[in-house]
């Protein structure tokens, strides 16, 4: 195999998703999406030929199993990434999986572990953000001291979800604020404390559910955390209330603001404020999925290290367990693998 050879891909479900996450990214990197598994062949076949996958394979065994696909790529329900990555890392695949990284700690404690043991694969947690040049940006702005010492870091992500029988309301399939959205501020409150020379430590969690309902599963969440040097930091997620992803750190000297933490390719702004000026600086619509795929075939085809590990996801997956256990609800369940 040469390292100019496309990736082949076998993608798990035919999640809507996939439009966004994966079909224009295999483009860009000129990979090949080999093979789709759904649990309805039928709707597969039909998934397959709208979006020009090669062939549909019986289930998802035959997919991790299949010799011709090398990377696999998991949008499942939250419920059945750890079983799939497992699977997928036993049968010698890479994987690329979709956030949370897990159900809960436990269960990505054992994906950690299994990639530890199969050094040679790529075991990449879907935190897209963390590859595109804004929050790169925004990192080197903190860092910089343009907007002085950090005081404070707010962290906000918020989605309508209406529907009820979404499964981002299914307490089994691992679902509520804190996985669907939470995992992204808290690793952006993470990564940032690790620029600011230490851990977050958590001081207070709030959830709240909707009326009636779903009781075990968090509509909104709302996390406090303590930083290093007195720094204080927010994390807001919300699946009742409008589209809103942003990062605002708060210094001494100013404020650098990122107005589309998730969706860069509709905003791509970085804007600071200081006590002498303000500027806004773009760097680029490109979606962060496709610097995501560039980041994993580069690591794939190169061994070109990457931030998003089964270590990272692992920190992450700890931090949602010990939130929920604060705010008085248990850590979502484990799904067994079918």
């Amino acid at each position: 195999m040469t390292n100019d050879e496309p990736l082949r891909i076998g993608v798990l479900g035919a999640a809507r998703i996939n439009d966004m996450t994966l079909f224009p990214a295999a483009r860009d990197i000129g990979a090949r999406v080999v093979a789709v598994a759904a649990r309805d062949r039928d709707r597969a076949e039909v998934y397959a030929r709208e979006n020009g996958i090669e062939r549909v394979v019986d289930d998802y065994a035959a997919l991790v199993a299949d010799p011709e696909v090398e990377a696999v790529y998991n949008p499942l329900p939250n419920g059945l990434h750890t079983p799939w990555n497992l699977a997928a890392i036993a049968a010698g695949k890479h994987v690329l999986g979709e956030k949370p990284f897990a159900s809960n700690a436990a269960e990505a404690e054992q994906v950690h572990l299994a990639a530890q043991e199969h050094p040679e694969l790529v075991v990449f947690d879907g935190l897209h953000y963390r590859y595109h040049p804004v929050f790169r940006r925004l990192q080197q702005i903190v860092q910089s001291g343009e907007i002085g010492d950090v005081q404070h870091i707010r962290a906000v992500m918020s989605v309508p979800v209406p529907d009820i029988s979404d499964i981002r309301w299914s307490y089994p399939l691992a679902g509520g604020s804190l996985m669907d959205l939470g995992v992204y501020c808290i690793d952006v409150i993470h990564t940032l404390a690790a620029d600011l020379g230490g851990a977050p430590q958590l001081a207070t969690a709030k959830t709240g559910h909707l009326d009636g309902t779903h009781p075990e599963v968090d509509a909104w969440s709302e996390l406090t955390y303590e930083l290093p040097g007195g720094v204080a930091a927010t994390a807001e997620m919300s699946l009742i209330g409008p589209q809103h992803f942003v990062i605002t750190v708060v210094g001494s000297k100013g404020t650098v603001h990122q107005p589309n933490l998730s969706y860069v390719h509709t905003d791509d702004r970085i804007m600071v404020f200081t006590r002498d000026s303000t500027r806004v600086e773009e760097l680029g619509r490109t979606s962060s999925f496709i610097y995501q795929m560039r980041a994993f075939a580069d690591s794939v085809r190169n061994g070109a290290p990457y931030v998003t590990t089964t270590a990272s996801a692992l920190t992450d997956m700890r931090a949602i367990d010990a939130a929920y256990d604060l705010a008085g609800l248990s850590p979502r369940p484990s799904a067994p693998i079918d």
